[in-house]
């Protein structure tokens, strides 16, 4: 006959079995969860810029030869349907960092994102200075890397200079931010931080993730984007505020974009 402790151990290790399971199982719905929107979103681009530049690699000229634009013109002498379709691109590419929203929200975790309570002045500033602090660094790399040959000439924006022209270029710049800093800063962080990574596992798989889907600038792409991933996801994981990260990035695409459209070939940048 067992006795009262030893009931109370059997009870225990039992409990204790399927709390361990059941987290091993939250581990693997997660995992899934962050494969799936990784995969309908920057971790599909991350696969694509790898290919494109093995592309480069083997197309028979140096990198610093060829050209990668961004912001192209998606309908030549067609403006209207030009604008049309530039709308469109930019409207489905912040779907899936709202849908990266929604699946925190589900799970009532939306509020470690940071958007809320509204921190107006602080996160204007602190975007701003995060701007400085990656962009000026970020421009001298570029103008290094391809200088020595190891990163495409990367050209901001290829669009007619029309009335809907700047309006479309800062849209761009937000799209590119919001998409980016919700899902490879805020959600990955989040969900790895969730699954038990370390520190450094989650800056490094951010950082490496920000950086893959930039290579298809060149490794001088790679490189600067990753560093930036760096600052980026330890400034969120001491502060937990996407927010000035988002307004960061738009800045610096924002300058990228609309000063390459007003001085033309005369502004080179990072590109992102």
């Amino acid at each position: 006959m067992q006795t009262a402790e030893a009931v109370d151990e059997v009870s225990g290790l039992s409990d204790l079995r399927q709390g361990q399971k059941k987290t091993v199982t939250e581990h693997r719905k997660t995992r899934a969860e962050v494969l799936l929107v990784l995969g309908v979103s920057l971790g599909y681009s991350a696969v694509y810029a790898l290919v494109d530049l093995a592309g480069k690699l083997t197309a028979g000229k140096g990198l610093s030869s060829q050209t990668t634009t961004l912001n192209p013109s998606q309908a030549a002498g067609h403006p209207w349907l030009d604008l049309a379709l530039q709308l469109v691109q930019i409207f489905f590419g912040v779907v899936p960092a709202l849908l990266a929203l929604h699946l925190l929200k589900r799970d009532k975790r939306q509020s470690r994102m940071g958007f809320q309570p509204p921190r107006v002045a602080w996160d204007a500033g602190t975007g701003a200075v995060l701007a400085v602090v990656i962009g000026i660094p970020g421009l001298a790399l570029y103008v290094a890397s391809h200088a020595i040959g190891i990163n495409t000439t990367v050209v901001p924006e290829a669009l007619p200079f029309l009335w809907w022209t700047v309006p479309v270029l800062l849209l761009s710049a937000f799209q590119n931010a919001f998409l980016e800093e919700v899902v490879v800063v805020g959600y990955l962080t989040i969900r790895l931080r969730e699954m038990s990574w370390s520190v450094p596992a989650v800056v490094g798989a951010s950082a490496l993730l920000r950086g893959a889907y930039h290579l298809y600038q060149g490794f001088g792409g790679f490189i600067g984007n990753a560093v930036m991933g760096m600052v980026f996801a330890l400034f969120f994981l001491r502060f937990k505020r996407v927010g000035p990260l988002v307004l960061a990035h738009t800045i610096l695409d924002s300058a990228a974009f609309v000063g390459y459209a007003l001085f033309g070939g005369s502004l080179t940048t990072l590109g992102l």
